[in-house]
């Protein structure tokens, strides 16, 4: 490796538990660092008040280092125009249980660039990790967050994002792959997608770029961390590999497909919050998602349909529109306590070398 990432982090094992909105949790992240990893906890979808107290939970849990997300998209633009057009689309679906889409939708979730309470909070609490996803802050806070001590990754889904990243004196770039499950990180959803798979985008940014890289994307066992080494990763972000811990938050639905597993597809579609995003394809996907549909109101307005849409069929007992992310590979999850799977995949990684 051309990083030492270990020391820099203070961790024992190069293995970053993905901070998973809606499914990390301050359990999780702290059973991961307290078994050597680098546990994570996403903020993006709470305000800076709820970040403290998740924050504070995960220090009454471990002493060691962990890491702290944020979303950096461009604020949404509302659109009543786009946002009918597509409620109407959803009518149908919402009438199968007798219920009328929302009269409105709003933006659920406030970005980080718009959002200085969170950014003036994660400066006092200091946490040891900071992680971008959708992009770059604005560069006098990266260099205050930096000037508190902060270890700062952001994610990268091409070779341009890289190049910019390491501009912007980032510590840290999130290899993320087209195997991921969840948010795809790219800066632009407008722009073109390379969708290189998580080994092909190490290769392509290993010589170009000079800062530690993670791979993220499609990483399940010991094996396959150690194949990333092999691709010039200096460590690995693994989200679904987590999802089956029962210190994840994952409903029993979610755990109940991952325990199935065979038979399953997931796919990335845009449809389910206004970004593309990898899942367990449902009606969501193949009916949502059908050819034909109308603009998507901007991230994350579009989510806040489908959460509706979820809560009006999961109040009739029926999951057909519940959101489950995963990434291509996440039928080899495994329901064990995070600390043991820590060491599992330690020790996994240890035998493949």
């Amino acid at each position: 490796m051309r990083h030492d990432l270990l020391s820099k982090l203070d961790i024992r094992y190069p293995i970053i538990q993905a901070p998973m909105a809606g499914v990390s949790t301050p359990a999780l992240a702290a059973a991961v660092s307290n078994a050597g990893g680098l546990g994570s906890i996403a903020v993006g979808t709470v305000n800076a008040q709820q970040a403290r107290a998740a924050i504070a939970t995960v220090r009454e849990k471990t002493d060691r280092p962990f890491n702290v997300n944020v979303f950096t998209h461009a604020p949404a633009h509302s659109d009543p125009a786009r946002e009918a057009a597509w409620l109407d689309w959803l009518r149908p679906h919402f009438a199968r249980f007798g219920a009328e889409p929302p009269a409105a939708l709003s933006e659920i979730y406030r970005s980080f660039l718009a959002d200085e309470a969170m950014f003036q909070l994660l400066l006092e609490e200091r946490p040891a990790v900071v992680s971008f996803h959708f992009g770059l802050p604005p560069q006098a806070w990266i260099d205050a967050l930096k000037a508190a001590g902060i270890v700062l990754f952001t994610t990268a889904t091409s070779l341009d994002e890289a190049v910019r990243i390491e501009a912007a004196g980032i510590d840290v770039i999130v290899a993320q792959g087209i195997e991921a499950g969840g948010h795809r990180g790219m800066f632009d959803p407008a722009q073109p997608d390379p969708a290189l798979p998580t080994f092909e985008l190490l290769e392509q940014l290993l010589d170009k770029v000079s800062l530690p890289l993670v791979a993220a994307g499609g990483i399940m066992d010991g094996r396959q961390i150690r194949t990333a080494f092999y691709h010039g990763a200096s460590a690995v972000q693994m989200g679904s590999a987590f999802i089956a811990c029962p210190e994840s938050s994952a409903p029993p639905h979610h755990r109940a497909l991952i325990a199935q597993g065979e038979g399953l597809r997931t796919e990335l579609s845009a449809v389910i919050s206004g970004r593309p995003a990898r899942g367990i394809v449902n009606k969501l996907f193949s009916e949502i998602g059908a050819e034909g549909h109308p603009p998507l109101p901007d991230y994350p307005i579009t989510y806040d349909a489908a959460k509706a849409l979820h809560a009006a069929a999961s109040s009739k007992g029926n999951q057909d529109y519940s959101v489950n992310w995963g990434g291509t590979n996440f039928a080899q999850a495994r329901a064990l306590p995070a600390g043991e799977l820590v060491a599992t995949l330690a020790a996994e990684m240890n035998e493949a070398a």
